[in-house]
């Protein structure tokens, strides 16, 4: 007889950026929700670089925030430095990075989910799920324990079935020589899901006493650091730099002698890496004209004297990485305290989910993070906090929440992996997003807050001061289409003085701020508001004012998209029976399962003339449905 270990509302399945968001979601929405993982101490532990943010990321940051999710308020408890990214461009590619304390971080990580009154964490080896009609309705650890739940998070990251690679040695771990998980990974393939496998690496880790920094370059934050969280109130002040180095040729000799030794190029590594993120061997190879290549160090913490090097990702053997270190400018006496390794493992197949992240073949199964094959912290996490809302709405019995991709990065992301699905470990870009201008860092919480209100993840306090904002904001646009600038002299001497122009005749306030040199300060300064902006609202109203005409046009090809959006799919449609459509288009349709004509459209072999097809079939309102 099986130990009964508890009945919940939600189970989540691992404790990484995913499975953290995941389950506070669920448990602040009011779902009795237990964690379970390999080894609690190990909570929110940054297995790769220690930072979190950056192109594209950062904005996923944010918007989890805007959401109510935890990363963005952690990583402003815990961080050493704090950059905001890109400055000199425009607003769509801003965004915030933070180098973390990495122990800091997940101390803060695990006080957390041992606070939250609604969340149970508890230390299990989760190896099989129960299954009832195709349902999944809890879970059975390695000690024969059983726990029945409504919904099933797997969080797993990288450990299912994990194999670290350090030259010519393998063996069967997580990441940093955790235990793998193995016969879960066996069981979803029992259960029929397509796993593919990938691979990715970590660099070696050095101890920051035997880095002669005099041949680097300082690499500081910000001098007035800027937080990710909307709830942050106060910065930390005393920030740590990084050091910047390079490769050499003799380091690139090295690697070339040692290719041979190499588990990339010998054949040993099967697994599909991230283009984004390619080795220094890779690198090495692939770029071969390049005499040099960036190595960042990056402390791990404030009080240890472990250093990441950034941009030497290696699974070459250890004494080759040590030969590797000793040729980079500044670490010539450098001491290893860890090597750099490759790491396989299995991840499902995404497009066996629906846009809710729910498996389409068991219903309460969903999955989020890594092992949806994604790379990064701010991927998993924005999967996992909607896995975890989406789960608790499904216990609820409350509609679904899919983002689209005109609402967030999150959105783009989770459309491209279970519409397109992904060939290799899958990173945001912003080139990724269509829709950019309106995915920006600074307008998250407008974007998405109110959905996070609802969803009771945004307390009204923090909502009433959103609601402020946007008052601020619309009352100054309307004073700025209404005041008049004259064209006195001492605006114009103001003008002068910036190179910009002086005016012949009075204008509005907003047609003045248009101007690429005129700044909302400017603005300001020349016509005071009756109330001062908050720096926050300041920054809206310039943004918008300045690029009016291109978020208008953004918008329009929204508007557009929805209408293909709304026209609806039937869940069951057979696609078999629709004369006209492409083999292929077939086949990815009837993989894919699209939930709208909007979605089908962005479906890798799906032609305009399959879509045009499908539409006058839908249409005709007499079509033929598959057996359930």
């Amino acid at each position: 007889m099986a130990y009964q270990a508890g009945e919940f509302d939600v189970i989540v399945i691992g404790a990484g950026h995913a499975g953290i968001e995941a389950s506070l979601a669920a448990a602040r929405m009011g779902s009795k929700t237990v964690m379970l993982t390999m080894n609690p101490d190990m909570v929110g532990f940054m297995y790769c670089n220690p930072s979190i943010g950056g192109p594209a990321k950062g904005i996923v940051v944010r918007e989890i925030d805007a959401l109510g999710g935890e990363m963005a308020r952690a990583i402003d408890a815990t961080y050493i430095q704090m950059k905001m990214l890109n400055t000199s461009k425009g607003p769509a590619v801003r965004a915030l990075r933070a180098q973390a304390d990495k122990f800091e971080y997940q101390n803060r990580m695990k006080k957390a989910l041992e606070d939250e009154p609604n969340l149970l964490l508890r230390q299990a080896l989760v190896e099989r799920l129960l299954i009832e009609d195709d349902t999944c309705v809890g879970v059975v650890t390695n000690t024969g324990a059983e726990y029945r739940a409504k919904a099933v998070i797997i969080t797993t990251g990288t450990f299912m079935r994990g194999k670290i690679i350090i030259g010519e040695l393998s063996y069967e771990s997580g990441p940093n020589n955790q235990m793998p998980s193995v016969n879960l990974s066996k069981h979803l393939e029992e259960l029929g899901f397509e796993l593919a496998r990938f691979k990715t690496g970590t660099p070696p880790r050095i101890d920051g006493k035997t880095i002669d920094y005099s041949k680097t370059e300082i690499q500081p934050g910000d001098a007035v650091a800027l937080p990710f969280s909307h709830e942050t109130t106060q910065m930390i002040t005393e920030q740590i730099p990084c050091w910047l180095t390079y490769t050499t040729e003799y380091t690139h000799q090295l690697i070339d002698a040692n290719l041979h030794r190499s588990p990339m190029f010998s054949g040993m590594i099967k697994g599909t890496g991230p283009r984004y993120c390619p080795s220094i061997e890779d690198k090495v190879v692939r770029f071969s004209d390049k005499p040099r290549h960036q190595i960042f160090l990056e402390p791990e913490g404030r009080d240890t004297e472990e250093v990441y090097v950034q941009g030497l990702s290696t699974s070459l053997p250890e004494d080759v990485q040590h030969d590797i270190l000793r040729s980079i400018p500044g670490l010539e006496k450098s001491e290893m305290m860890r090597p750099g390794y490759a790491i396989e493992y299995d991840a499902v197949v995404p497009t066996q989910l629906w846009p809710t992240l729910e498996t389409k073949r068991i219903a309460g199964l969903f999955t989020a993070g890594q092992i949806n094959g994604t790379s990064g912290y701010e991927e998993a996490a924005g999967q996992g906090i909607m896995a975890g809302i989406n789960a608790a709405l499904k216990v609820q019995e409350k509609e679904p929440l899919i983002l689209s991709r005109s609402q967030g990065y999150i959105g783009v992301m989770i459309d491209d992996l279970v519409t397109k699905g992904t060939n290799e470990p899958y990173r945001l870009l912003t080139s990724r997003a269509e829709y950019r201008l309106l995915l920006r860092h600074d307008n998250a919480d407008l974007r998405l807050s109110d959905i996070g209100h609802e969803l009771g993840l945004i307390n009204e306090t923090r909502h009433a001061k959103l609601a402020e904002k946007k008052d601020e904001i619309k009352r100054e646009m309307k004073r700025l289409e209404k005041v008049v600038i004259k064209a006195t002299s001492e605006v114009n001497e103001q003008l002068t003085a910036i190179g910009v122009s002086p005016l012949k005749e009075a204008l509005h306030a907003i047609t003045l701020l248009k101007r690429p040199e005129i700044t909302y300060a400017m603005i300001a300064e020349m016509t005071p508001a009756p109330v001062a902006l908050s720096p926050e609202a300041a920054e809206q109203v310039e943004i918008q004012v300045k690029y009016a005409g291109y978020i208008d046009k953004q918008l329009d090809q929204v508007e557009r998209m929805m209408r293909m959006e709304k026209k609806r799919i039937p869940e069951r449609l057979d696609y078999d029976v629709i004369s006209g459509l492409a083999i292929e288009a077939k086949q990815k349709l009837n993989q894919v399962r699209p939930l709208s004509i909007g979605q089908a459209s962005r479906i890798s072999g799906v032609n305009p003339s399959d879509i045009s097809i499908l539409l006058v079939y839908i249409e005709q309102g007499q079509y033929a449905l598959t057996a359930e």
